[in-house]
C-alpha cells in the first residue's frame, strides 16, 4: 500500500507539471505551480528515504537490481535538473529573456526524466528486507 501511495504521488507530480506547463505564458501561475511540484518531489523523496532507506539502498549499486539502478540515477538527474531549472528561472524572472530558450530546454528534460523516473518506479520497488 505504501508504494502505491507513492506512485500516486508522483502521478499528481506529474499532473502538475503538465499543467505548470500549459499555463507557462501566465508567468506568476507557472512559477508556483512549479516550484509546488519541485518541493512536492524532494519531499516524495523525503519520504521515500525514511519509510525505505533509499540512501542505503542506492548505494548497494553493485548488487541492485539493473532497473533500480537505472530508476536512481534518473531520479537524482531530475533533482539536479531542477537546480538548473531554479536557476534559469530565475534568472528570467530578474529579466535576462536570452535564456528562454535555455530554460524550455531544460524543462522539458526536466519533465521527461520526471516521467521516465515514475515509469521505472513500478518496476524499481523493492521490498523491504
Amino acid at each position: 500500500m505504501e508504494a502505491k501511495l507513492m506512485q500516486l504521488q508522483s502521478f499528481c507530480i506529474l499532473l502538475l507539471m503538465v499543467l505548470g506547463i500549459i499555463v507557462r505564458r501566465r508567468r506568476k501561475a507557472h512559477v508556483r505551480i512549479m516550484t509546488v511540484a519541485m518541493m512536492w518531489d524532494v519531499i516524495l523523496i523525503l519520504q521515500i528515504e525514511l519509510s525505505r532507506s533509499a540512501i542505503l539502498t542506492a548505494t548497494k549499486a553493485l548488487s541492485n537490481p539493473l532497473i533500480l539502478n537505472i530508476h536512481i540515477s534518473i531520479a537524482v538527474s531530475t533533482v539536479i535538473l531542477y537546480g538548473f531549472m531554479i536557476y534559469t528561472g530565475k534568472k528570467m524572472l530578474a529579466g535576462e529573456v536570452s535564456i528562454r530558450s535555455k530554460h524550455r530546454i531544460l524543462g522539458y528534460s526536466t519533465f521527461f526524466m520526471r516521467v521516465f523516473t515514475f515509469i521505472t518506479s513500478f518496476w524499481a520497488v523493492v521490498p523491504k528486507e
